[in-house]
């Protein structure tokens, strides 16, 4: 019971940082002297450490407390996408303790997926075993049950439909899973440029566009919990099949795979562009590191995949903000790296079909937050975890 109040006293510190007694207590809506001793008690098991004073209000400053990093456990991420998964291991201040491993694989290929995640899970915790592990956080695209642990995008044979059960029964660690776009508003709302803002939509600009609700400062599910699939909203104009085989979903025009498909298009008919020698590649994410590279560089065509696909964008955020009215839509996720060039096409696209009264007071961002994939499942691991203090 006891553990189970402390691990809210670590969420509170390790979504808000170091926080005085006071500002625990708020947090969690616990009284001043049961945070003093809890605080005292974690202090005295050397999870919890002092972190100075914080700033003056005019009377006595109060003592200020952070978590210790040395001692609570760190998180193996597991971050699944259409064409590859990303794995990294990271600490309680979300630090990375090691580079990130990205692994290709083929989305139908269920069986070699899920080996790929063991046998890659197993060599991280036998080479880096001085870092205790105290749970696996997996994000992937689907229609997952977080409270269920499974992935109603797959069949109910397929090792990825409840891979938590799986992965605890094979690794012995607990494993959580979320919704990557899902988990990636939680990052931004805790860590990122949603945080303090009540009303936000967070964009995940990847292979497909999902999306993060967050209403009142929470995550807003839906009746079914499957709330955010921007992706298929049919707004777009090329007659072309949706990854989920229906015609004009948005995905089709406003997305990564959209962009890659445009600029592969023209490079076949002879466009000059430092991506030409990759034309033929079947690599798709390493394509999408190609275009980074080029787009840095200034590659005109990859500007223009970009720019085409920034508009169509726009368009649908326009349609977003008619029916949400948020304060604020973030741009996050792996598509965040071409942020300079997609702001003021979103923006452009948001003037022409959006009512002004309604967008004139939303503002459009970019993500800051780094590696934000791996971040929002270690978020996953810390957030559902109803225990932070027994496995340390």
């Amino acid at each position: 019971m006891m553990d189970q109040f402390y691990t809210q006293i670590i969420k509170s510190l390790y979504f808000s940082g170091p926080q005085s007694i006071a500002e625990i207590s708020n947090s969690i809506g616990k009284s001043v002297p049961i945070i003093a001793k809890s605080i005292q008690s974690l202090i005295d098991q050397n999870f919890v450490i002092p972190d100075g004073l914080r700033a003056s209000t005019g009377g006595r400053r109060a003592a200020a407390y952070k978590l210790n990093k040395e001692k609570i456990g760190n998180t193996l991420t597991i971050s699944i996408n259409r064409y590859s998964i990303i794995m990294g291991l990271y600490n309680i201040f979300n630090e990375p303790l090691i580079e990130n491993i990205d692994i290709n694989i083929n989305q139908f290929d269920d069986l070699t997926i899920y080996h790929s995640i063991v046998v890659y899970a197993e060599k991280i915790i036998e080479t880096y075993n001085t870092y205790p592990i105290f749970a696996i956080g997996i994000t992937t695209p689907g229609f997952v049950d977080s409270h269920k642990g499974v992935n109603n995008s797959y069949s109910k044979e397929s090792p990825l439909y409840d891979l938590p059960r799986r992965l605890k029964n094979d690794l012995k660690l607990d494993v959580y899973i979320e919704n990557d776009s899902s988990a990636i508003a939680i990052a931004e709302k805790n860590f990122g440029k949603a945080k303090n803002t009540n009303h936000s939509l967070i964009i995940n600009l990847t292979w497909g566009v999902g999306l993060g609700i967050i209403v009142d400062q929470q995550l807003f599910r839906g009746f079914n919990g499957f709330a955010g699939e921007f992706s298929h909203i049919p707004l777009a104009d090329e007659n072309k099949l949706c990854s989920c085989g229906k015609k004009g979903c948005l995905e089709v025009e406003a997305s990564l795979e959209s962009a890659i498909e445009y600029i592969k298009e023209r490079l076949k008919e002879g466009e000059v562009s430092l991506l030409a020698p990759h034309v033929e590649s079947k690599d798709k994410s390493q394509f999408l590191n190609s275009l980074i590279q080029a787009y840095k560089l200034g590659d005109q065509l990859s500007i223009h995949g970009i720019k085409k696909m920034g508009f169509m964008l726009g368009k649908g955020i326009a349609t977003l903000i008619h029916i949400l009215n948020p304060e604020k839509v973030i741009i996050s996720g792996i598509g965040a790296a071409f942020g300079a060039i997609l702001l003021p096409e979103i923006q452009s696209s948001i003037h022409i079909f959006c009512i002004p009264r309604l967008s004139q007071r939303t503002s459009i961002e970019i993500s800051n937050l780094d590696n934000i994939q791996t971040i929002a499942s270690a978020c996953v691991a810390v957030m559902q975890s109803d225990n932070l203090i027994k496995n340390q």
